[in-house]
């Protein structure tokens, strides 16, 4: 009996390998996602504090030059904001086309796997035709032989 054999597996191996690299960069998409979202909320959280600190300054003493210091704190903070909020954009853009460049891949490989499986299912029935053809030439040989030691 032959070994089945698919013809196109070194393009299943390939479709299976981009799979993986796309995953890899899916996830490196993700991480740098989260990575600038941090940043983000970190930013916020500093234009928060100079934002607290302007409060209690304004509510004890009135000290004019370390207000226009934390106003200035805060307007920088504003700007470092927006531009955070660009990058988070651009993380967020770059991990959507990972995604899809992954879900194509990975219809891409389910394909290749889904042709392998139609082919191994056509050799298993190649096979199973060949074995029922010589169980019959068998029993057509072993009644032929029986027929002619009766005879």
């Amino acid at each position: 009996m032959k070994k089945f054999r698919y013809s196109m597996q070194s393009l299943l191996v390939i479709k299976q390998k981009l799979e993986d690299q796309a995953k890899a960069a899916y996830g490196a998409a993700k991480l740098r996602l989260t990575e600038e979202e941090e940043r983000l909320a970190a930013l916020q959280r500093q234009r928060e504090s100079y934002v607290e600190e302007k409060r209690r300054v304004m509510a004890t003493r009135l000290d004019v030059p370390k207000l226009n210091r934390l106003q200035l704190a805060v307007e920088a903070m504003d700007d470092r904001i927006v531009r955070q909020r660009q990058n988070v954009k651009k993380a967020e853009t770059a991990l959507r086309a990972a995604e899809e460049r992954l879900v194509e891949s990975m219809t891409e490989r389910k394909t290749q796997e889904r042709l392998r499986e139609n082919a191994f299912e056509e050799y298993r029935q190649e096979m199973n035709a060949e074995e029922q053809k010589e169980i019959d030439e068998r029993t057509s040989f072993r009644y032929g032989v029986s027929e002619a030691e009766e005879a």
